[in-house]
């Protein structure tokens, strides 16, 4: 196809386009191909760097320097896993997770689970639309009540851009990921960074104590996101054309690189984020813990620029995982029950608890930090349906999970039940 031809579709009929001669084989090393397959995992990768990420990330930092690091990278690991088997799924199946258990699970259990899935999306959008706010709040300095309004009204106008199709927003939001990207770059250039002291802590599991317990599941509840495993099915599931099993064969390759490398970027800017905590606060500022404080402390010690990077970043992440965050939640509530309801009070409902929060006076970092250990306590129920559905020959076909990939999804969701466990054990204690 000719560009004068292909300049007259949308960009997202120009995306399908583009991708068709290399998922049917007639066409390999087509780079803009290749960019046109990209999106689902780079929109799905926001959720792991949301403003949650920001407020545990931060007080991981801050208080145990950079000896938490390895569960960063534990958890984007297990992040990986599970994004590419819902990946998978939607692409093989051409439903998404929400779907699939409606279609597969008795009534009680999926009640059950939208309930749980409608809880983690509150958590969720708690810690974006808070986090988006304060940082308006800062940078503008008006009251957090209302930079959170002005957020809110910013991502509904973002939210426009999916009622265009699939493409313009994989482009807004791949567009605020690399802001945010590039952010934390300029951030490990001004921050002197103890690199041998990194490299140890990202290889050496350490738990010294309840707050670094607290944190570490804290750290995999921002994460490994519950709405992120029901999103990314969805923006697979009719996204690109594979008619055949070969076809498919070739989206599954590309989704797994694609899943790597985005997710991947997300994981390094989560490290970054804790390595820049450690070197800006743990000497001397060790109890930074709240996000204003945090720039505030900022901008003495490493410059004004710092701080403005950091707010321009934690801006760039909330109004983008906002996004995302309803989304996700519009598909999971039309998966679970058959029906959507206006795209405007979705953002009301799962913004309401957000407001009540700050509005009752709570402290906003804190708030933050109690969501990604709810998102957390919720993450288990997903990752078992997940995991069990993309086992099932009669679901998957060919595509089903093999003996190596099971083993290692039940590890990783192990892992995070005995964290979850640990947690509720030293709650009650």
């Amino acid at each position: 196809m000719n560009d004068a031809a292909l300049s007259k579709r949308t960009l997202s009929e120009q995306a399908v386009a583009l991708a068709a001669p290399v998922l049917s084989g007639e066409r390999r090393g087509h780079l803009r191909a290749y960019a046109a397959l990209a999106g689902p995992a780079v929109v799905a990768s926001i959720a792991y760097m949301d403003p949650g990420n920001f407020a545990t990330n931060i007080q991981a930092g801050a208080g145990y320097s950079y000896r938490l690091l390895w569960v960063v990278l534990l958890a984007n690991l297990i992040a990986m896993l599970f994004q590419a088997l819902s990946a998978r799924l939607g692409v093989v199946t051409g439903k998404n997770l929400a779907e699939l258990c409606r279609e597969q699970l008795p009534p009680p259990a999926v009640w059950s689970l939208w309930a749980i899935s409608e809880i983690a999306a509150m958590a969720t959008d708690l810690a974006e639309i808070v986090g988006a706010g304060i940082g308006v709040a800062l940078l503008f300095h008006i009251p957090l009540i209302v930079a959170m309004l002005v957020a809110a009204v910013i991502s509904y106008g973002v939210l426009m851009f999916d009622q265009a199709g699939f493409r313009p927003i994989e482009l807004v939001i791949g567009a605020l990921v690399g802001v945010i990207a590039l952010c934390y770059l300029i951030e490990l250039i001004v921050a002197p960074i103890d690199w041998a002291a990194a490299a140890q802590g990202v290889v050496t599991p350490w738990i010294g104590d309840g707050g670094a317990l607290g944190l570490a599941v804290a750290i995999i509840g921002a994460t490994v996101m519950p709405h992120a495993l029901f999103l990314h099915s969805g923006l697979t599931q009719a996204r690109m054309p594979a008619p055949d099993a070969d076809a498919r064969r070739r989206l599954l390759r590309f989704s797994d690189r694609e899943v790597v490398v985005a997710l991947s970027a997300a994981g390094l800017v989560n490290m970054a984020m804790v390595a820049m905590a450690a070197s800006a606060f743990h000497a001397g500022h060790s109890g930074v813990g709240e996000l204003e404080e945090a720039f505030h402390t900022l901008a003495p010690l490493l410059g004004s620029g710092a701080a403005l990077v950091f707010l321009v970043s934690l801006i760039a992440s909330g109004l983008s995982s906002s996004v995302v965050g309803t989304m996700a939640g519009q598909m999971i509530m039309q998966g679970f029950v058959g029906f959507r309801i206006p795209l405007w009070l979705r953002r009301v409902a799962t913004m309401a608890p957000a407001f009540a929060v700050i509005g009752a006076g709570a402290n906003a970092t804190q708030a933050m930090v109690l969501s990604q250990i709810v998102l957390s306590l919720t993450l288990p129920a997903p990752m078992i349906a997940l995991l069990a559905f993309t086992r099932r020959a009669d679901i998957m076909g060919e595509f089903a999970n093999g003996r190596a990939t099971h083993a290692a999804a039940i590890l990783a969701a192990t892992a995070v039940l005995a964290f979850n466990a640990v947690l509720v054990w030293q709650a009650l204690a």
